[in-house]
Parts: C-alpha cells; structure tokens; sequence
C-alpha cells in the first residue's frame, strides 16, 4: 500500500423526507445567501424544489434559482452562474439533481472566487479555493455528493474534462433513497453502471498488497450484482434504492481507492462518446468497460482473474487464468445487458467513421499529448482498437 492522506469532510444526511431539512444545514456550514442550482423540469414537477425552498425561508436564508443543467453539463451555464454568484453576492451553493448538476455547482463554487477562466482547473490546476456547496441528490450514480470531482465539457470544441480538489467536496449532502424511486429504468441502469465504473476504476491498479481497498472495492460491486436486478424489476424498493445510493457515494469518495493507483482510462474514452452524442454516461461506460478491460487485461490476468472469481463466482483455472479473466468480463458485459444497458457502438447512437475524430479529440485535445494514461498507457493506436472492439 502506498503512502496517501486522506481528508472526507461531507456531513452525509440520509433518510426519507431529509430534504426538509436543508435550510437547516446550509445556515450550519455558513450559508446565508444561496445559488440553488438545478436541472430540467423533474424537481419543479415532483415538488422537490417546493420544498427545499420552503426549508431555506423557514430558515430566513434568501437564495436564487438556477436551472437548466444539462446532462453532460455545459461550460456555459457554469458561466452564468459565476456571473450570478458574483453580481448576487452569493455565499453558498445548493445543487439539488444528480452528478450533472453537483458538477455544475462545483465549477460556479471554482470559478466564483477565482480571478482567471473557470476552464484552467478543466485543464490540470488543481481547485484549492471554492464557494461551499451542499447537496439534495436524486441520482445514484456520479458519486459527486462526496467527491473532490467535477466533469465539464467545454462547448467550443466539445472537451469532456475533470477538475478535482477538496475545496470542492460538498460541505453536505442530503441523500433520500425515495427520491430516485420516479426515475426512468434506464436512468437508474446508467447509475448502476456509473457507480460499479468508479469501482473498476480502482480496482485496476499497480499497487501491491492493497488488500483492504481490494475487498471494500469487492463487497461494493457485490451489492451492486445484488440490488441492481431487485431496483429494476421493482423501481419502489426503497431498500434497494437506499443500499444503491449509499453505495454510489462509497464508490467515489475514495474511500476504496487511497494507497493505490488507479486507472480511469475507461473514463476518459467514455467521455468523448458522451461528449460527441450526449449519450447518457452510464449507457457510455456500458459498451466502453467491457471492450478496455478486453484489451488491457494481459497487462495484469491475475487482477481480473481475482475479480472474476471473488464477484462474479467464477472458478479458477489456475492453467489457463486468462480464461477465468475474460469469463468476468463477460459477465460484467452481460450484467449489463441485463439491466437494460446498450451493449455495442450501435445501440449506443455511436458511429465507426467517426473513430478517427474520437482518438483525435481524446489523445490531442485540450493539451493531451498524444496518450492517457491510468493502468496502461494508451497511445491513439491502442485507443483506435479499443474503439473498435465497441463495434
């Protein structure tokens, strides 16, 4: 295990009906004048934003609405909310939606106290100044409610990019399983997908002896294997939605990835899938992870071997451990599948003439220098074939 720090300061609420509650924690971390950032019409429709408003006036607290979050969200918006932010002279930011809105909240949080474009932390700088944010999830997916993360994409030029720090974790996050129990099947197999990705993710490591992250990251992707048939076949099993949803936040607050390094190679090749066909993430990663673990797995068998066998009950042949390795990835492919997932570059919207400008944007885009790297380093031959293999 490798040296890290690790510092996780979200006060996580959790429970039914918690969002009434919100006025009550923006006044404990500070708020006085919120930002509340939100998406499309579901949480003006389902009356969520009724009543996180009616929480913060009984509060006393004064705030100003911004919706209009896109899924994939946009560098524009995030611009207008600076603008808002600093003309309105707001102090806090309420995201109330899932990752597209959190990450947009984040980005205005950044871009509000810093005196240059909100895009260079897009670009590598680390955010280490930001405007606090709380949050009322309604996706299990992102992670973002706990997470030092944002993903923006940049409108000139379609770049797909992250930004981290810890000035951007959310002071709080308000999670109420029952209100994810409204969204679409295949939004809610997109999240599953999203949150066992951020496993993954971690689990492809070069690190040693990272047994304890090993089995966090294992019994995580377990009760995804478990709940995730159960919440489909039954979108009102607020058990299910509850164990999903605490296990989105556990999948990306990097509590099973400190000590260790990590891929998210597959991130990133996603991210130009959604970028370029606004395909939902989830559906992206769906068609993206079986087709990157495919290529990269004789980096290391063993490690695919393993989860092949301790999550998807595989046995193991010790002559021929790669067998029992791509055994696993097909059974996560066909999990996804299962659940309602595309499975190929058709079913996602995708097109095979369009491989060349998805290498282009991914390996040369936005400063990249021809490669990315996680878990192996990929080159734009290596990531043309890894597109390929999603034909």
């Amino acid at each position: 295990m490798e040296n890290f720090n690790f510092y996780s300061p979200t006060e996580f609420v959790f429970g039914k009906d918690r969002e009434n509650e919100c006025g009550e924690y923006v006044l404990k971390h500070g708020g006085s004048k919120v930002l509340i950032h939100y998406g499309g019409g579901s949480a003006v429709r389902s009356g969520l934003l009724d009543r996180v408003c009616a929480s913060l006036d009984k509060s006393g607290i004064s705030y100003v609405k911004l919706g209009g979050v896109q899924p994939n969200p946009r560098s524009g918006l995030v611009y207008q909310g600076i603008d808002i932010c600093r003309n309105e002279k707001i102090d806090f930011i309420l995201a109330v939606g899932g990752g597209s809105v959190i990450d947009s909240s984040k980005a205005i949080a950044a871009g509000t106290v810093y005196d240059g474009d909100f895009w260079d932390f897009y670009c590598g700088k680390r955010i280490t100044e930001a405007l606090p944010v709380g949050t009322v999830l309604t996706i299990a997916a992102a992670g973002s409610e706990g997470s030092p993360d944002s993903v923006i994409t940049k409108e000139e030029g379609m770049f797909k990019r992250g930004a981290s720090g810890d000035a951007i974790r959310p002071r709080f996050s308000i999670l109420n399983p029952a209100l994810t129990q409204s969204l679409p099947p295949h939004q809610t197999a997109a999240g599953i997908t999203d949150i066992m990705a951020h496993l993954y993710e971690r689990y492809l490591t070069n690190s040693k002896e990272v047994e304890v992250t090993d089995r966090l990251i294992e019994g995580l992707l377990l009760t995804m294997v478990h709940e995730g048939p159960r919440v489909i076949k039954d979108p009102n099993n607020y058990d299910a939605r509850a164990n999903i949803m605490w296990a989105g936040m556990m999948a990306h607050n990097n509590s099973c990835g400190v000590g260790r390094s990590q891929d998210w190679n597959s991130h990133n090749i996603e991210h130009e899938l959604s970028a370029l066909y606004d395909c939902a993430h989830g559906a992206g990663l769906a068609v993206t992870l079986p087709a990157v673990f495919t290529y990269v797995c004789d980096h290391d068998v063993m490690r695919f071997a393993q989860v092949a066998v301790r999550v998807w009950g595989c046995q193991m042949d010790f002559a021929n451990p790669r067998a029992t390795a791509m055994e696993g990835i097909e059974k996560l492919r066909q999990f996804f599948i299962s659940i309602g997932m595309p499975k190929n570059f058709e079913e996602l919207g995708a097109k095979k003439e369009d491989i060349p400008k998805l290498v282009e944007v991914l390996c040369r885009g936005n400063g990249r220098d021809g490669s990315i790297s996680g878990f192996v380093t990929l080159n734009e031959d290596d990531c043309t074939k890894i597109y390929e293999l999603m034909i």
